[in-house]
């Protein structure tokens, strides 16, 4: 009984938790990490650890479950023929050096830096939600190569891995600015999602390893308990919002989505205020 009332709640949330990000996940192309981070950093008190280690935590938890999730949703997308393997395959080598370019700077920052750029970058980002119609605009009918390729590709990386998501709301916007369609934009955003969470986990793991304060079931930077029942649920619910993706108007839902970052974004900022 006693374990039940120590870890039941705290297991409802991370299903609760899994179910959203997948299926937000499989809607829009993103891996997840918009819902899973804050979740996390809500939840680990009931795990224990340092609370300046909190932050770390659920960034590398968050990729964790980005890994099964993104490729779950890449899949599934892929069945719909969606999905643009060339632009995945000639974007990876340059976001995997971006996140380890980013993963290298946040072992430097605390957890009161990491917060705030969490904050502020899901902030920027809700812009993409809360008027969408300005990552429909065409720049341009074909895809950045070259060095500009590599900058856009790199710097992808650096944000995705500094925030603990999957990087899919750029890379949609940046898809639909060069000619792309939504849906095809939002498919291949879920591989760039899994290339992202593979070097990102695998780094964060490593950073964290032997650190001090540790929440209950980490190994390094990531909480194996809060990856397993997170990633348990998400994979249920990502085909759904694949399915939704490709058979729904998305404005009225990203509208929604975006006044829920802001708010994200608004408790972070007060929690890392707090610190």
């Amino acid at each position: 009984m006693s374990f039940v009332m120590t870890w039941g709640p705290v297991i409802l949330a991370m299903l609760a938790a899994g179910l959203f990000a997948g299926f937000a996940a499989g809607l829009f192309g993103i891996g997840g990490g918009f819902v899973v981070v804050p979740a996390m950093i809500a939840l680990m008190p009931l795990l224990g650890g340092d609370h300046s280690e909190y932050t770390h935590v659920a960034i590398g938890t968050s990729f964790a479950t980005i890994v099964i999730t993104a490729l779950r949703s890449t899949l599934a997308h892929a069945k719909r023929g969606a999905v643009d393997f060339d632009i995945l395959k000639s974007w990876a080598p340059w976001i995997v050096i971006g996140v380890g370019i980013g993963v290298y700077l946040a072992q430097k920052m605390n957890g009161q830096t990491l917060t705030l750029i969490f904050a502020s970058g899901i902030a920027i980002l809700s812009i993409n939600f809360l008027v969408p119609k300005l990552a429909r605009r065409q720049l341009s009918d074909t895809m950045p190569t070259g060095v500009v390729r590599a900058g856009i590709a790199g710097s992808l990386g650096i944000f995705s891995s500094l925030l603990g998501i999957g990087g899919g709301t750029v890379a949609v916007i940046v898809m639909t600015w060069c000619g792309r369609s939504i849906h095809k934009a939002i498919a291949t955003a879920s591989g760039f999602g899994f290339i992202i969470a593979i070097p990102g986990t695998i780094g964060w793991i490593i950073i964290g390893l032997g650190k001090p304060g540790l929440p209950a079931g980490s190994l390094g930077y990531v909480n194996l308990l809060g990856a397993v029942v997170i990633t348990s649920m998400s994979i249920l619910t990502a085909p759904l919002g694949v399915a939704a993706a490709h058979a729904l108007p998305p404005e009225p839902l990203k509208r929604v989505f975006g006044v829920y970052l802001l708010f994200i974004s608004y408790i972070m900022v007060r929690r890392a205020l707090a610190m």
